[in-house]
């Protein structure tokens, strides 16, 4: 029979691309995955990798291999999950991970209100970019993804999670509230010539905004660039820069800028994503629940 722990390597080989990459993840060394690997090899009788340089690469054999290890793990994932709805204390470990500002708006009511209603529940939470955490999260290092969607730019998709609505914000332009004798901004266009901060390059609320700005007849003076929202704030508090920003960066902490609307009222989705064989497990369940909540809570402030 061959043994399951060998296979998910393999697996793990094929979604990583290297066996450091394998080893680290895992925390194996790699010789130890080279070895497992090589032992693999010997009870299926055929070859599974192939040298190209300095990494490795699958054979077709291999492949086939992988995929019944994807069904094989979904399954487990799945008897896992029906075992934990069965007992009568919700119970385990949730591996969140999370984009910056829902982090900050959403993650502290969150965490106090597991604590309070799931005692036995653990969360740990990481802060990761959404791109990346969908991939991360398909991959199985997280049980539930936060994630967001800005509007004509589709989020990654994988068949093996879902993807349920937890919220939307207004993206709105961020500017410097106006000083004596400076000139009123009121629209996209009065910012052509203004110094802009903007997320890095490959992050999809930077592609959006250079989109918007794009659409409104110029090219955008990024003079600033960082994925820390609450620096870009900052920022723009203190006059050196405007952005378009979502409402949720504002939330619990105010702010002295101005918030304009634009053409249209666009608005970002925030989603969460979890494997589907594990949607039903009693915690990560609990953890939507709680994160629906908390979101409804927010939303209510901020009409409020």
């Amino acid at each position: 029979m061959l043994d399951v722990r060998r296979l998910r390597l393999l697996r793990e080989l094929s979604i990583r691309g290297t066996l450091a990459e394998v080893a680290e993840a895992l925390q194996y060394s790699p010789s130890s995955v080279s070895q497992q690997l090589a032992l693999l090899e010997k009870e299926v009788g055929v070859e599974l990798l192939r040298k190209t340089g300095r990494r490795v690469q699958l054979t077709p054999q291999a492949e086939v291999l992988v995929a019944h290890t994807a069904q094989l793990l979904e399954t487990m994932e799945q008897a896992e999950a029906d075992l934990a709805a069965s007992l009568t204390t919700v119970t385990g470990t949730v591996r969140i991970a999370v984009f910056q500002s829902a982090a900050l708006a959403l993650m502290p009511d969150v965490l106090t209100r597991m604590a309070t209603a799931y005692p036995e529940v653990r969360i740990e939470m990481i802060q990761r970019e959404p791109e990346t955490a969908l991939h991360e999260t398909w991959a199985r290092d997280f049980d539930l993804v936060i994630a967001e969607q800005y509007p004509g730019h589709a989020a990654p998709r994988y068949p093996e999670l879902d993807r349920v609505k937890l919220t939307t914000d207004a993206i709105r332009l961020a500017v410097p509230r106006a000083s004596d004798g400076g000139a009123p901004i009121r629209s996209l266009a009065d910012t052509a010539e203004l110094a802009w901060v903007m997320e890095p390059r490959g992050a999809a609320s930077r592609h959006w905004a250079e989109q918007a700005c794009r659409s409104a007849g110029f090219e955008p003076d990024v003079r600033f660039e960082t994925a820390d929202l609450q620096a870009q704030a900052r920022l723009i508090e203190s006059g050196n820069a405007v952005a378009l920003m979502p409402d949720l960066v504002w939330t619990g902490r105010g702010t002295t800028a101005e918030l304009l609307e634009l053409p249209g009222k666009p608005h970002r989705t925030i989603f969460t994503s979890v494997r589907r064989s594990s949607a039903q497990r009693p915690a990560i369940l609990a953890a939507r629940e709680t994160l629906a909540a908390a979101a409804a809570a927010v939303a209510t402030n901020d009409a409020g």
